[in-house]
Protein backbone atom coordinates (compact mmCIF):
# COMPACT_ATOMS: atom_id res chain seq x y z
CA UNK A 1 0.00 0.00 0.00
CA UNK A 2 1.46 3.23 -0.65
CA UNK A 3 0.74 6.80 0.47
CA UNK A 4 -0.85 9.13 -1.92
CA UNK A 5 0.91 11.98 -0.70
CA UNK A 6 4.19 10.36 -1.65
CA UNK A 7 3.81 7.93 -4.78
CA UNK A 8 6.00 4.81 -5.51
CA UNK A 9 6.85 4.89 -1.54
CA UNK A 10 5.86 2.35 1.02
CA UNK A 11 3.93 3.59 3.86
CA UNK A 12 6.69 3.70 6.91
CA UNK A 13 5.93 1.53 9.86
CA UNK A 14 3.62 -0.90 7.99
CA UNK A 15 4.36 -4.81 8.71
CA UNK A 16 5.73 -6.30 5.25
CA UNK A 17 6.11 -9.57 4.43
CA UNK A 18 9.70 -11.32 4.77
CA UNK A 19 12.38 -11.37 1.81
CA UNK A 20 14.97 -13.73 0.86
CA UNK A 21 16.03 -17.50 0.28
CA UNK A 22 15.62 -19.90 2.99
CA UNK A 23 18.99 -21.05 4.01
CA UNK A 24 17.82 -23.53 6.87
CA UNK A 25 14.49 -24.74 8.32
CA UNK A 26 14.50 -25.73 12.42
CA UNK A 27 12.20 -26.81 14.65
CA UNK A 28 12.58 -24.81 17.37
CA UNK A 29 13.18 -20.98 17.93
CA UNK A 30 16.00 -21.88 19.50
CA UNK A 31 17.90 -23.47 17.11
CA UNK A 32 16.98 -20.84 14.37
CA UNK A 33 18.67 -18.81 17.13
CA UNK A 34 21.75 -20.90 17.28
CA UNK A 35 22.10 -21.06 13.48
CA UNK A 36 21.61 -17.46 12.95
CA UNK A 37 24.13 -16.66 15.99
CA UNK A 38 26.79 -19.18 14.39
CA UNK A 39 26.69 -17.13 11.01
CA UNK A 40 27.50 -14.09 12.97
CA UNK A 41 30.36 -15.83 15.35
CA UNK A 42 31.89 -16.52 11.49
CA UNK A 43 31.81 -12.67 10.40
CA UNK A 44 28.65 -13.14 7.91
CA UNK A 45 26.58 -10.30 7.67
CA UNK A 46 23.62 -10.94 9.19
CA UNK A 47 21.72 -7.98 8.59
CA UNK A 48 20.66 -10.33 5.55
CA UNK A 49 19.02 -12.71 7.82
CA UNK A 50 15.41 -13.09 8.77
CA UNK A 51 13.91 -15.27 11.36
CA UNK A 52 10.29 -16.30 10.27
CA UNK A 53 7.72 -18.06 12.05
CA UNK A 54 5.99 -20.54 9.85
CA UNK A 55 2.21 -22.18 10.59
CA UNK A 56 1.57 -20.15 13.93
CA UNK A 57 -0.61 -21.41 17.00
CA UNK A 58 -2.14 -19.60 19.68
CA UNK A 59 -1.10 -21.92 22.26
CA UNK A 60 -2.87 -21.61 26.01
CA UNK A 61 -1.30 -23.17 29.10
CA UNK A 62 -3.43 -24.32 32.11
CA UNK A 63 -1.54 -23.13 34.86
CA UNK A 64 -4.57 -23.59 38.04
CA UNK A 65 -7.73 -23.68 38.99
CA UNK A 66 -9.57 -20.70 40.09
CA UNK A 67 -11.98 -20.11 42.75
CA UNK A 68 -13.31 -17.48 44.95
CA UNK A 69 -10.36 -17.05 47.88
CA UNK A 70 -7.95 -17.10 44.72
CA UNK A 71 -9.62 -14.41 43.15
CA UNK A 72 -10.25 -11.95 45.85
CA UNK A 73 -6.68 -13.09 47.29
CA UNK A 74 -4.91 -12.17 44.09
CA UNK A 75 -6.81 -8.63 44.15
CA UNK A 76 -6.28 -7.78 47.53
CA UNK A 77 -2.87 -8.47 47.14
CA UNK A 78 -2.38 -6.67 43.90
CA UNK A 79 -4.07 -3.51 44.67
CA UNK A 80 -2.15 -3.64 48.05
CA UNK A 81 1.05 -3.18 46.34
CA UNK A 82 -0.62 -0.82 43.62
CA UNK A 83 -1.99 1.13 46.66
CA UNK A 84 1.36 1.41 48.61
CA UNK A 85 3.51 2.64 45.48
CA UNK A 86 1.37 5.41 44.95
CA UNK A 87 1.03 6.15 48.76
CA UNK A 88 4.64 6.24 48.89
CA UNK A 89 5.25 8.23 45.62
CA UNK A 90 2.74 11.15 47.47
CA UNK A 91 4.93 10.84 50.58
CA UNK A 92 7.75 11.70 49.04
CA UNK A 93 5.94 14.74 47.80
CA UNK A 94 3.94 16.25 49.78
CA UNK A 95 5.93 16.94 52.85
CA UNK A 96 4.75 16.33 56.72
CA UNK A 97 2.30 13.98 55.47
CA UNK A 98 3.86 11.15 57.31
CA UNK A 99 2.34 7.93 56.49
CA UNK A 100 -0.80 8.72 55.97
CA UNK A 101 -0.88 8.74 52.00
CA UNK A 102 0.61 5.48 52.50
CA UNK A 103 -2.25 3.76 54.78
CA UNK A 104 -5.18 5.66 52.20
CA UNK A 105 -2.84 3.97 49.25
CA UNK A 106 -3.01 0.98 50.98
CA UNK A 107 -6.70 0.91 51.97
CA UNK A 108 -7.81 2.12 48.30
CA UNK A 109 -5.41 -0.03 46.26
CA UNK A 110 -6.90 -3.06 47.89
CA UNK A 111 -10.49 -1.61 47.96
CA UNK A 112 -9.66 -1.02 43.86
CA UNK A 113 -7.87 -4.54 43.31
CA UNK A 114 -11.17 -6.45 44.96
CA UNK A 115 -13.43 -4.68 42.11
CA UNK A 116 -10.81 -4.93 39.67
CA UNK A 117 -10.20 -8.68 40.10
CA UNK A 118 -13.82 -9.89 41.86
CA UNK A 119 -16.29 -8.25 38.57
CA UNK A 120 -14.81 -9.97 35.63
CA UNK A 121 -15.04 -13.41 37.35
CA UNK A 122 -18.39 -12.84 38.15
CA UNK A 123 -19.13 -12.41 34.85
CA UNK A 124 -17.81 -14.74 33.42
CA UNK A 125 -20.95 -16.99 35.70
CA UNK A 126 -18.27 -20.05 36.12
CA UNK A 127 -17.49 -20.57 32.90
CA UNK A 128 -13.58 -20.20 33.09
CA UNK A 129 -13.09 -21.45 36.39
CA UNK A 130 -9.40 -21.57 35.19
CA UNK A 131 -6.05 -19.65 35.19
CA UNK A 132 -3.66 -19.15 31.89
CA UNK A 133 -0.80 -18.02 30.05
CA UNK A 134 -1.13 -17.40 26.35
CA UNK A 135 1.82 -18.03 23.64
CA UNK A 136 2.21 -17.71 20.11
CA UNK A 137 4.43 -20.67 18.73
CA UNK A 138 5.33 -21.61 15.44
CA UNK A 139 5.06 -25.09 14.09
CA UNK A 140 9.15 -24.37 12.62
CA UNK A 141 11.39 -21.59 12.20
CA UNK A 142 12.88 -21.11 8.74
CA UNK A 143 15.99 -19.12 8.20
CA UNK A 144 15.91 -16.42 5.00
CA UNK A 145 18.91 -14.55 3.90
CA UNK A 146 19.01 -12.17 0.88
CA UNK A 147 19.42 -13.68 -2.32
CA UNK A 148 23.14 -12.32 -3.47
CA UNK A 149 24.53 -14.07 0.26
CA UNK A 150 22.46 -17.00 0.73
CA UNK A 151 24.36 -19.59 -1.15
CA UNK A 152 27.53 -18.83 1.19
CA UNK A 153 25.48 -18.58 4.09
CA UNK A 154 23.71 -22.13 3.07
CA UNK A 155 27.24 -23.35 2.57
CA UNK A 156 28.23 -22.36 6.28
CA UNK A 157 25.34 -23.89 8.15
CA UNK A 158 25.72 -27.34 6.50
CA UNK A 159 29.35 -27.05 8.64
CA UNK A 160 26.95 -26.52 11.74
CA UNK A 161 25.09 -29.17 11.23
CA UNK A 162 27.91 -31.44 11.23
Amino acid sequence: MTNPMRPGRATPGLPTPPKGWPIGSYGTYAEAQRAVDYLSDENFTVEDVTIVGVDLMQVERVIGRLSWGKVIGGGIVSGAWLGVFFGLLVSLVVSGAGFTPVVVGLVGGIIFGLISATIPYAATRGQRDFASTMQLVAGRYDVLCDPRSAERARDMLSRLSN
